[in-house]
């Protein structure tokens, strides 16, 4: 059987909740690992919220965070890390020329965090645990370096706002994405080469895998690029439309049918 390199996005995707691989996703998961094939996490998370999952499906490879904004392998100390950050000054700008639009923000280095206000309300989007350092205040202050990612949390509807500002004073600097649905309030800023797509050429290259011999699964637009570079590219069929356009297949089940195992059962006998 011909071993792929199986590249898994988290929330939608992997995750039948906010926090659960379920017991039948992850023993198939854990069986194809040992028959050969090989897994990685790519997600837009931090590592601090998803290296609970890395464990649970026991494994030793790269991981993606901030979508394709930084790659490490805490198991290889000879692994070069790829990390790509946005400008502390643009960020700092950004947020500065907008505060009437905004309600919170935050920057991440790595694992630690460099939050505007601590509210309760912000608490659950932080993802502050698993050894994360936090520092409150103003980001002249507290931002010590560039961040691989920034997120500006919107007053209602004024997210245009960040958006148009980034398009008008940062055109190829930096880009602005809106979570949507029910995040709409939620802008991402990021690097125009950071995505899951770069990201997992950097992991396909280290560990001596072709793009044809990819699956990538994924759910949302933030997965676009890591489906058209991997060979065989698969959405969710709860995804969001804009990613099923790219996609070469669509699975019939969710992510919180095992949607991933009913797809690759087929696919890999096939």
């Amino acid at each position: 059987m011909k071993k792929y390199l199986i590249a898994l996005d988290l929330d939608g995707t992997l995750l039948s909740d906010w926090q659960t691989i379920s017991e039948t996703t992850k023993k198939y998961l854990i069986d194809l690992k040992k028959q050969g094939h090989t897994l990685v996490i790519a997600t837009g998370r931090p590592f601090r919220s998803s290296e609970k999952f890395y464990n649970e499906l026991g494994l030793d490879t790269p991981i993606i965070n901030y979508n394709g904004g930084l790659v490490t392998n805490k198991y290889d100390p000879d692994f070069t890390p790829y990390s790509l950050t946005v400008k502390k000054e643009y960020v700092i700008d950004i947020f500065e020329n907008n505060r009437i639009a905004i309600k919170n923000a935050f920057g991440e280095i790595g694992d630690n965090i460099y939050l505007y206000e601590d509210t309760e309300e912000v608490r659950p989007i932080i993802h502050f645990f698993n050894g994360a350092k936090l520092f409150v205040g103003d980001f002249n202050k507290t931002l010590i370096g560039d961040p691989n990612g920034f997120l500006i949390i919107t007053k209602e509807n004024q997210a245009e706002i960040i958006e148009d500002y980034v398009k008008n004073h940062y055109q190829g600097k930096v880009l602005a994405r809106n979570w949507g649905h029910n995040y709409n309030f939620i802008i991402e800023l990021y690097t125009p080469e950071t995505n899951k797509g770069a990201g997992l050429k950097y992991v396909a290259e280290s560990l001596g895998f072709k793009s044809e011999d990819i699956i990538a699964f994924g759910d949302a637009h933030n997965d676009i690029e890591m489906l058209q570079y991997a060979g065989i590219g698969v959405a969710m069929i709860n995804s969001q439309e804009v990613l099923k356009e790219h996609a070469d297949y669509i699975t019939k089940y969710s992510n919180t049918e095992d949607g991933i195992v009913h797809f690759l059962k087929e696919f890999l006998k096939n």
